[in-house]
């Protein structure tokens, strides 16, 4: 078993019951209004009973939330979470004291039901019973289990509160020093995807508080909202790193981008400086350096740990319900500890990220979107559909996926060869990052737009629709068909697709098929694909011209079999541009009335082979018809 990949998975089912909290920090906040002097005054209660509800039942939620999240949402699996809640709670109330479900028993028992389900899902038993097999089971075995479990708990649980008691007391007297690292370490983990296994411990298991109805509530986050003056000591850091450093950054980005590049940029990072300022949602600012220049991420995550010590030894004590960002904030400001000391730390952390990364990005040359043509940041989200196939094929195809889930920033999958991934591809039409975890477990990072990637790649699997993928047929730009200088080729009369200016003298294949025609001066090739497109490149404008000169040399004959990558010709570069009118590459479906839709990457710069450049589906064969 892949470690990193099943911590992943785990990682991910934490963060699906977090998913309720904000609207507990809503009510509360809510409750705070004076609904008095507009005739409401019970509203008050009503709010305050709502938020205390999503707090009570948080074990609940966690063992659910966790289940589903550790099974692809797995109905079965949250059956079993939830009856063994169930049963737990029925038996170890029968103790003496009465002992209260913790979100650590609901982890528990999350993690147990999940692992169950993956185990059991397959179960195969004697056919007079098999109805009880499968899925079935599972409810059935985590049943016992909880039995089993529940009991032991009864004995054990007075020392785990008791350890978790000292745990706290144990970080507490590790002071500054111990919120520093904690911010470190958060920060590193989240290139892996992995910090919610670490946030977790703190904010729902270190550290206990007993509120005035004699119930004790443990961990960093529910303490501060039961009103605890001494949390918060795990949150209030990362306010300022969300809220300004983070916007600093991709500032900077902007400032620091070509003049030409620059209105891109502007509009990307703004965005991004945007979700992060109010939803505290990092990724999509920090995977834009994190590649290029991953110690300067290490100079960020020590960056955040000393603000959190900042924060920690002046007595800011703040907390949130989702993650640091301005929403949250105001909020929950109402039951802050000097909360409001956040804002003018912030200011001053904005200016020294924006200064050093300015300084860093250009004294160091770094790489960041916008200081180069291929930057693989774009903003595209009304896109999505149109990118799913292509983002789908540069994943190895629907073949290659052996499982996909989606968190707020990511698509975490586990494929069947790592070796189909297209990195090149998946940056190129838009990923700010991939993870390589092993054991097949990838996570790409796609920024908020993840969840709905993944619905639609869903989707495209599902419709099965017969679809023909492109590669790329050479290394240079990508350009829209209209951009070609000939009005036979930018007006469509020979077909659609797209073209290419190529910076090396190599054309390869785009598709399996046959050669079908190789012209005379072998400045153009044609193509059949097995569902009968016909496809046509042709290397330059007015090469025609350029016959005899020996600038084009065919490495296929007609007749011959293709499959994507295998080269077609090789020419001469620099002879063609200079004696050619221009060196834009079309890449034309000549026969288009085959082709129902298409769908076409980015227009930037492209790898020889790269995969996911073009996808087209095909029109529904007629009855009685036939394709050519």
């Amino acid at each position: 078993m892949n470690i990193l990949g099943s911590l992943q998975q785990l990682g991910r089912a934490f963060m699906l019951p977090m998913i309720v909290l904000p609207a507990a920090a809503i009510f509360s906040s809510l409750s705070q209004l004076p609904w008095d002097y507009i005739g409401l005054p019970q509203l008050t209660l009503y709010l305050q009973a709502a938020s205390h509800a999503i707090f009570t039942y948080l074990p609940y939620l966690f063992a659910v939330g966790i289940a589903l999240g550790m099974t692809g949402n797995a109905l079965a699996a949250a059956l079993s979470a939830l009856g063994g809640m169930f049963i737990y709670v029925g038996i170890t109330q029968t103790a003496v004291p009465e002992i209260e479900p913790t979100v650590f028993i609901g982890t528990l028992m999350g993690i147990i039901s999940g692992f169950s389900y993956e185990r059991f899902k397959n179960l195969r038993l004697p056919e007079y019973i098999q109805f009880f097999g499968g899925p079935r089971f599972v409810p059935l075995f985590v049943s016992f289990i909880s039995v089993l479990f529940s009991i032991f708990m009864i004995g054990l649980t007075p020392y785990i509160e008791r350890m978790l008691e000292e745990l706290g007391n144990i970080v507490a007297s590790g002071g500054g020093f111990g919120v520093f690292l904690y911010g470190f370490v958060h920060r590193i983990l989240v290139v892996f995807g992995l910090h919610h296994l670490v946030s977790h411990v703190f904010w729902f298991q270190i550290g206990g508080y007993t509120m005035a109805d004699g119930a004790t509530v443990y961990g960093d986050l529910p303490r501060f909202f039961a009103g605890d003056p001494t949390a918060g000591v795990f949150m209030a850091g990362m306010y300022p790193t969300m809220m300004f450093a983070l916007p600093a950054i991709a500032l900077a980005i902007i400032h620091e981008a070509r003049e030409d590049l620059k209105p891109k940029i502007r509009k990307t990072f703004m965005y991004a400086a945007l979700a992060s300022f109010l939803t505290g949602v990092t990724e999509p600012v920090e995977f834009a350096f994190l590649f290029v220049a991953p110690y300067l991420f290490v100079v960020h995550a020590l960056l955040s740990g000393v603000i959190m010590w900042v924060t920690y030894e002046l007595g800011i004590r703040h907390g949130f319900s989702f993650s640091g960002g301005a929403i949250d904030f105001i909020v929950n400001e109402h039951l802050a500890t000097r909360g409001w000391l956040l804002i003018p730390i912030g200011i001053v952390v904005g200016l020294i990220y924006y200064f050093l990364f300015r300084w860093a990005i250009d004294r160091f040359q770094i790489p960041t979107p916008g200081r180069e043509e291929g930057s693989h940041l774009d903003e595209w989200a009304g896109d999505i559909p149109q990118r799913a196939p292509l983002i789908l094929q540069a994943i190895g195809g629907k073949d290659n996926i052996v499982k996909m889930e989606s968190c707020i920033t990511r698509l975490r999958l586990k494929v069947a060869n790592e070796k189909q991934l297209d990195i090149a591809a998946l940056r190129n039409l838009g990923a700010a990052g991939v993870i390589r975890l092993g054991g097949g477990n990838v996570q790409v990072v796609f920024g908020t737009y993840s969840e709905l990637i993944r619905g639609e790649i869903l989707n495209t699997i599902q419709r099965d629709q017969e679809q023909v993928l492109f590669s790329s047929p050479m290394q240079g730009k990508m350009i829209a068909l209209s951009e070609v200088p000939d009005p036979i080729f930018s007006g469509k009369l020979v077909g659609d697709g797209v073209a290419f200016i190529p910076d090396k003298g190599e054309l390869v294949s785009p598709v399996k098929g046959e050669v079908i025609h190789i012209y005379p001066t072998m400045h153009a090739i044609g193509i059949r694909t097995p569902e009968g497109l016909e496809v046509l490149l042709h290397i330059g404008i007015d090469t025609s011209l350029l016959g005899g000169k020996g600038y084009f040399k065919a490495a296929v004959k007609e007749g011959d079999k293709v499959l994507p990558g295998d080269l077609l010709i090789r020419f001469n570069l620099q002879q063609v541009r200079k004696e050619s009118k221009s060196l834009a590459t079309p890449m034309v479906i000549t026969n288009s009335d085959l082709v129902r839709s298409w769908r076409f990457a980015p227009y930037k710069t492209v790898k020889k082979g790269q995969s996911s450049v073009m996808s087209v589906v095909l029109k529904e064969i007629q009855v009685g018809g036939e394709r050519p």
